[in-house]
């Protein structure tokens, strides 16, 4: 059995004294180089959450600038499709007035071989029609 005498005590001095100087070497630097660590992934995590939301950030502003770049060139392509049909509507109408004016230039270029050609038919006939009554008369007709 255990005998309770003078050197429990001296035992139990020495094992409060060994805690001590555990706790004073061993545990409380311990708990101070945890504590440091800790701080340090504090940081850390608030560095990675401050970087996270900048680049979600900038991810957004990106996502923003593209979007408006899209809506700015469909705004381009219909101005340039309106510019192409306006310039196609220009052409066409040009190339009617040219038409219309080669028509005119034509109608009054038949007009005048027209009257020149009735002109000439005129006169052909009626010398004809002279020498066939000459010839049919036997005489000259004047």
């Amino acid at each position: 059995m255990v005998d309770i005498d003078y050197t429990l005590f001296i035992q139990l001095v020495l094992f409060l004294l060994l805690i001590w100087i555990l706790n004073q070497v061993l545990y409380k630097p311990l708990l101070r180089i945890m504590d440091r660590r800790k701080e340090i992934l504090d940081k850390a995590q608030e560095e990675v959450k401050t970087v996270q939301e900048t680049i979600d950030r900038r991810v957004a502003e990106y996502e923003e600038k593209i979007r408006a770049a899209k809506m700015e060139a469909m705004g381009q392509k219909g101005d340039l499709a309106k510019e192409g049909t306006q310039a196609a509507k220009v052409i066409t109408d040009k190339a009617k007035a040219e038409i219309s004016g080669m028509m005119g230039e034509f109608q009054a270029k038949l007009e005048k071989e027209l009257a020149s050609a009735r002109e000439l038919l005129r006169n052909q006939s009626l010398r004809i029609s002279s020498e066939i009554a000459e010839k049919v008369l036997g005489r000259s007709i004047q």
